[in-house]
Order: C-alpha cells, then structure tokens, then sequence
C-alpha cells in the first residue's frame, strides 16, 4: 500500500527519488548542504528536498554567495533566499566572497566557481554533511556537451557533467529538463529570481544556451534528453575504460623510485590507439601536482615518442622528461629533477583509480589491496577481529571511484584515536617514525580528496562505522614484500 504522503508528492519528486536511488547520491537519515543562488534550479532543488526532508528524515542547511558583481540585483538575490529559507524554516548560511585576487589570474566565472566549491567544502567540513547538493539540470548537461564538442574533447569530455564528484558533491537534477523546473514552479506559485549575466554573450556558455541550443532543439525537439542520455552512456564508457587503463598501468608501468616509471614499450605498442591514450593520460595526471588532466596534444606528443623514438632519444614536456631505452621508456617527474638538484627528495606522483569491488597491486610495496562492499552483518568479523592490514568504513560517507595514491605535501588527513583532530600527513609520519625513504611507498585509499586510510598504518576518524550504519566498505592489504609501508 502506498504511504498517504508518498501520494501527495509531486511527479518531480518522484523522479528525483528515483535518480538518487539509482545512483546512490545521498540516503535517508543524512544531513544535506543545499547550493542556493535563487535562481530556478536551485529554488526548485530546496523546494524538492523539503518535499522529501519528513519523509526521510533529512536535515537540510543551504548556503548562499553574494560576490557583489552585480551591485543591487547581487543583494536582492541575497534577500530573496533569506526570504525563502525562513518560510521552509531551513538555517541558511550566506558568505560573501571577494574575487579581486582570483580575477587577475582567470575569467570571473571560472574565479567565481573556483571560490564557490573551496567555500563549500569549508562549509560542508564546518557542519559535518555528508553531501552538498547542486541543482545542475539536463539543460546544464546538454550545454556542456555541446561545449567539449567544439572544444574537441575526447570520451572523458563527452561524459559530461557528473552525477557525483569528490565524494562529497552530487546532483540530483541531472535527468531533469529546466522546461520541468519551471513548470514545477510555476505549479507552486514559487517566485525565483534571474540572473542577469546569464544573458551576456561575452561567455561562451551563455551564447551555447542563447543561440545554440534553440537551434538544435528546433531540428531536434528532444534535444536535451538525447544528449543527457548520451552523457550517462558516455560516463559508463569512460569509467570502464579508466578502470582498463588502471589495470594495464599495474602491470606495464613500474615505480623505479620515487617520481619515475619505467613503461614496457612493447606491450604498450600491442594496445590499441584507445587504451595507448588512456594509460598515458592516467600516468601524466598522476604525476601533476594539482592532478590536472594533460592536455590531447601533451597526450600525442607522448604516444607519438613511444612508438617512434630511438634508444637513447629524449622528450621534455611540462610535468616530466622521458628517454627511451631500448625496449623501456622512462617517465620522470620534473618535480622530482627540481628535487634533486636542491639535494631534496620530491615525493613519487602516483594515482591509481579503483572501482568496488577490486583487487590492485601496489608496486610500491607489492601489496595486493582487495576492496569489497558489505552489509553490517557480513562485516562483522572483519570488525571484530581487525589488525594493521584491514580497514572497515562507513560505505554511506564514500563514494566511487576511490583512488590509491601516493602522499604529497599538504596532505592532512584526522587518525583515528585523536578525537576528531586533524593531522598533517607528513607529521604524522614522523610521529610513527616512518622512515622519509619509506614514506613515497607507503599507499594511501582516498575518496575524493579526502584520506580513508594510511594503508597499514591508520584510518581516518571521519570514515569509521557508527551504530547506524548499514553497509561497510572493507579493505584488505596482503602481500607486502617489506615491512616498510605496512607498519
């Protein structure tokens, strides 16, 4: 029988409940931090999770950010989520952000986004939410697409806009039409406001939605939907063929100390041009400080040396300098010469993307780390009897995919055992006397940005089970050729 209140929600609701269901972006019980700007998608996002806040006993907070670029309609578009927010009778949390620095570097809406997710995850650590909820629609998604399409992006491009992003972010709007929103709002006599510098054709997303989508909606009036699908069909695609690419770097890239690979050319050459791509753009990201993607010419240039290069010969790009010897190419991190030279050790740049359930080896340390998911019940054991080489997390405070990597400066993670206290990673191997000789070895499990688990040493606080938690994510690290990394 279904329940009385599940009959009085709206059709949009219904809908949204099944995208986060499906692709499990937030759960029942869980304390969400809404993006509220006031303008129709994310008014109808706020109105939509206050719909479902009863029923699944959400606790909801939004957070607005006034930059003052446009003057009055700037503060009005404040006063209008104050408004809002006090009749739902949800807190609101309003920040205003000066972009006067960052506008000398870049565009004003790349500074703007770029001070808007920085602020937010401060916020979202600040309150302890488990997620942060964005009002992206299947227009957005459509935009962009049509964006890295004239832009030449490859199938990572083409994927789009994410569902789910640093384990923190999601967007449960994604497969929702703006032409559904308004109508949503228009049903609930809910005013919103407009921003007026989406209008501007000075931005090339703006003159996407003003002037070139129209278009392709009128040759093709399901437009928005067809490439919102394609999107999802890419996204699965890029995903598989990451996962590929992850499997293949553990078997023909070996660390030869800290920031260098070797790649075994041969076996590279027997790949196809796809994967050829795919591995090197994984091997150059991993060794970026900021883990940016390189750029397809950086990527060609790469593939291109590999396969025609003589022994002996060299190529030098932004972020490392590789040779070829006879039958291996190296690939070195410049941070790593720059290190040399100052008589320093740079730590070893590596990322390996991992999907669950997994097993992946760790050159490092010649670990094997198996990850798995499992209910509460079937975890038990593995929460009884831990040692130094398991680790169990709350599956519900993580998201795919996960990554295994190596420590950088600045990393800071909260050790279990010191009450919720933050710690800098490369403190914290002193504290354990972590030899520095050993610390470029040592894997850690990241979600996001975030550290799970200093693998056989210490977990994360953050990510442990609680009383309530349903679903456990256990990892397993074995195998290990020394006691280095595994203390």
């Amino acid at each position: 029988m279904v329940e009385p209140q599940a009959r009085r929600r709206s059709s949009l609701a219904r809908r949204l409940i099944q995208t986060v269901a499906r692709a499990r972006l937030f759960e029942r019980g869980q304390h969400l931090l809404v993006a509220l700007s006031g303008g129709p998608d994310s008014t109808a996002l706020l109105l939509l999770l206050h719909e479902l806040s009863s029923a699944w006993r959400l606790t909801l907070t939004a957070v607005h950010f006034n930059y003052g670029l446009r003057g009055r309609e700037s503060d009005d578009d404040e006063s209008f989520v104050v408004r809002l927010c006090g009749d739902l009778g949800i807190p609101l949390i309003t920040r205003r952000i000066d972009l006067t620095d960052q506008r000398k570097r870049q565009s004003i809406q790349a500074a703007a986004r770029d001070s808007r997710y920085r602020a937010m995850k401060a916020v979202a650590q600040g309150l302890s939410v488990n997620r942060v909820v964005l009002g992206h629609t299947a227009d957005d998604q459509a935009e962009t697409l049509l964006m890295w399409m004239l832009r030449g992006a490859g199938v990572t491009g083409m994927a789009g806009i994410p569902s789910q992003r640093e384990g923190l972010f999601v967007r449960p709007l994604l497969s929702t039409t703006r032409e559904e929103i308004l109508a949503y709002l228009e049903a609930k006599r809910q005013p919103f406001r407009r921003d007026s510098s989406n209008d501007k054709p000075i931005y090339f997303r703006n003159r996407i939605r003003s002037e070139l989508l129209p278009v392709v909606k009128r040759l093709a009036p399901a437009a928005v939907r067809v490439l919102q699908r394609q999107a999802d069909v890419v996204a699965e695609e890029d995903r598989c063929l990451e996962q590929m690419a992850a499997d293949l770097r553990a078997t023909l890239i070996k660390a030869a100390g800290p920031g260098c690979h070797r790649l075994q050319r041969e076996e590279f050459l027997a790949l196809p041009c796809a994967l050829q791509r795919r591995l090197i753009r994984l091997v150059l990201r991993g060794l970026h400080p900021r883990l940016q993607a390189p750029r397809f010419a950086i990527v060609e240039a790469t593939v291109r040396f590999v396969r025609t290069a003589d022994s002996g010969a060299e190529l030098q790009l932004g972020i490392a300098r590789l040779s070829r010897e006879r039958d291996v190419i190296r690939i070195v991190s410049l941070d790593r010469d720059r290190g040399r030279e100052k008589g320093e050790a740079a730590p070893a740049l590596v990322e390996i993307p991992i999907v669950v359930p997994s097993r992946t080896h760790w050159a490092g340390t010649g670990q094997r780390i198996h990850v798995q998911l499992l209910a509460r019940r079937d975890a038990g054991r593995f929460l009884d009897d831990r040692d130094q080489h398991t680790a169990v997390f709350d599956a519900d405070r993580v998201s795919e995919p996960l990554l295994l990597r190596s420590w950088r400066p600045g990393d800071r993670f909260y050790p279990s055992g010191m009450k919720g206290k933050s710690k800098k990673l490369q403190d914290f191997f002193t504290d354990v006397k972590l030899p520095r000789r050993e610390r470029d070895l040592v894997p850690l499990l990241v979600t996001g940005r975030d550290i799970m688990w200093v693998i056989g040493i210490r977990q994360d606080e953050r990510f442990t089970p609680r009383a309530s938690t349903v679903r456990c994510l256990v990892a397993q690290a074995t195998n290990q050729k020394s006691e280095g990394g595994t203390r």
